[in-house]
């Protein structure tokens, strides 16, 4: 089989799916995705805690989430989908005055870009919001009412349907062998079902856009790095709604695992924490000893885990697609004209989702993005050495 599209987009999950729904809500549905799978979401997005905050420290990415979220809020009204959107806010825990004094600094840019909602709260305060944490070392901290919980699967398959109505094309088990260039860029790209000419691809392969990337003679640095997520039985003493909670002390966080409520199982509580020994590297598989290293940070902040189960049936790893400033690649390669970007989101591709597809639609119909400037995004800067600091990454 061969044939023509206007934009083919390489990777299937929640990013691909925002960028086809984009275009084709833009006038362009000839559009293909290919995904290797024999469904979509089987990568990282079926493998999210499915978080959306607006709480970071770089002006760029508060910008994308206030966007996404809000896009999020009204998902059903644009796509007739649900995106299970829930607001049960993040909480921000500080134990070091400097810790809180980076909240502050925050909020405060936080605040230049619209979020006005974010609060810094005390100990006192962040007790009664979550009366089963440990709050004797702790001197503060941030809560957003706005933040809150999504189901990645459910948006994804939002975007792709409403996308799909208009045209656009997905072709599952469908492998990437190349990507054609010639003098002009862009010429084509070798699959598993035959060759699809074509003068524009989207690269979103999240953990995979390096090798991508490299089809095309481009090296794009995007590495995998696997995050582990536990699972505990359901609880007595843990309420059935509270918000994500992140223990800045060592990045410790947990939140409640609705999607199991969602889908009819008991609901437990998530844990998860970044582990510092982990290296980069596509291996996807659960480890049990990882439960053993996170029980302990666990505890500590929340008593009451230290009677808990592990429900194993629902633990499970996934991978980061991370760059080196924690910070997404968005835009067309600088040596291959038509070859587009939407990868190295550092574990915020969910959340993001909205923004870039609609910032990918723009680059690609009208030349330059117009909902907000992302040239602080493109690869380039890593050759530059413009790197972005976000000291909020979890």
């Amino acid at each position: 089989m061969s044939g023509t599209a206007d934009v083919l987009i390489i990777g299937g999950g929640i990013v691909g799916a925002s960028v086809a729904y984009h275009l084709a809500e833009a006038g362009c549905a000839n559009v293909v995705i290919l995904e290797r799978e024999a469904a979509q979401g089987c990568g990282s997005t079926g493998r999210a805690t499915g978080g959306v905050r607006a709480q970071f420290a770089t002006a760029i990415n508060i910008r994308m989430s206030r966007y996404s979220i809000d896009f999020i809020r009204n998902f059903k009204e644009a796509t007739g989908h649900e995106s299970g959107y829930d607001p049960a806010g993040y909480l921000f825990v500080a134990t070091t005055e400097q810790q809180l004094d980076a909240l502050k600094a925050n909020r405060e840019r936080q605040r230049l870009e619209g979020v006005t909602n974010v609060e810094i709260i005390g100990a006192a305060d962040i007790a009664a919001l979550v009366p089963q944490l440990r709050v004797d070392d702790v001197v503060g901290g941030s809560f957003c009412h706005t933040d809150g919980f999504v189901r990645p699967l459910s948006i994804m398959k939002g975007f792709t349907e409403s996308a799909c109505e208009r045209g656009v094309r997905v072709w599952l088990e469908t492998e990437v062998k190349g990507i054609a260039v010639d003098g002009n860029g862009v010429a084509g790209v070798m699959t598993t079902r035959g060759f699809v000419s074509t003068r524009v691809v989207v690269n979103a392969t999240g953990a995979w856009a390096a090798e991508v990337a490299r089809m095309a003679g481009v090296e794009l640095p995007v590495v995998p790095l696997r995050r582990q997520l536990v699972c505990t039985k359901p609880l007595a003493a843990m309420p059935a709604r509270f918000p994500m909670v992140i223990d800045l002390t060592d990045g410790f966080h947990f939140r409640p695992d609705s999607a199991a409520a969602a889908a009819g199982a008991a609901q437990g509580v998530l844990l998860a924490w970044p582990d510092p020994a982990q290296t980069p590297g596509f291996n996807t598989e659960f480890e049990p000893e990882f439960v053993e290293k996170i029980l302990p940070r666990a505890r500590h902040r929340v008593p009451c885990l230290a009677g808990a189960l592990i429900e194993q049936s629902r633990c499970r790893a996934g991978l980061y697609e991370v760059t080196p400033d924690h910070h997404a690649i968005i835009g067309e390669a600088a040596g291959v004209r038509g070859l587009y970007f939407a990868n190295g989101f550092s574990g915020h591709g969910v959340m993001h989702s909205p923004a870039t597809g609609r910032l990918l639609a723009e680059l690609i119909l009208d030349g330059e993005a117009r909902l907000m400037d992302v040239s602080s995004l493109s690869a380039e800067r890593f050759t530059r050495g413009q790197l972005l600091t976000e000291t909020s990454v979890i």
